[in-house]
């Protein structure tokens, strides 16, 4: 078996199925690859930003390694079906955005799958430069005891409420309208 379809298998694994949005993540990676020179990341070498919450970001986690436990996964939700990658040993990066309209084109889901899967990755992404600096690295912090439920949390997720250090679930909420 050829590495691409390999790798393409290993995804399906992974996320469970075959869909256009695995598909949409995998070819994110290989133009990484292609603008960047990327490989697996053992640690934090590469890092991904992706901008939405969806399949493709399984793919991305197989491929180059990028997690959320590793940190160098990180979620900013702007619900674009974008993703950034910074490769730090090389200091560059690259933000890819999908351009073509999921369904918009009258395809079925196969079909639109096996057109990510095969058009050129110019067609499918526009690739410029991130608006914004790499993550910092990630950093381990202390754990606080909410004052109110007994849970353990770390303690840049704590709050002060009434004089005492509460969890996130436990903070009474406050809104003035906007």
């Amino acid at each position: 078996m050829d590495k691409q379809k390999d790798n393409w298998r290993r995804c399906v694994e992974f996320h469970g199925h075959e869909c256009p949005g695995l598909a949409i993540g995998y070819r994110a990676c290989e133009a990484a690859v292609e603008q960047l020179g990327v490989s697996f990341s053992r640690d934090e070498e590469v890092v991904c930003v992706t901008e939405n919450d969806a399949c493709g970001v399984d793919a991305i986690q197989v491929l180059t390694g990028c997690s959320i436990g590793k940190g160098n996964l990180i979620h900013r939700p702007t619900g674009k079906m974008a993703f950034s990658f910074f490769c730090r040993q090389k200091e560059s990066a690259v933000r890819l955005v999908f351009q073509k309209t999921l369904g918009g084109e009258g395809l079925d889901r196969q079909a639109m799958q096996q057109m990510i899967l095969t058009a050129p990755l110019a067609e499918l992404f526009a690739v410029n430069q991130p608006a914004y600096q790499p993550p910092e690295k990630a950093r381990l912090f202390n754990s606080v005891t909410c004052e109110q439920c007994g849970e353990n949390c770390i303690e840049h997720a704590a709050r002060l409420q009434q004089g005492k250090i509460v969890c996130l679930d436990c903070v009474a909420q406050y809104s003035r309208g906007w």
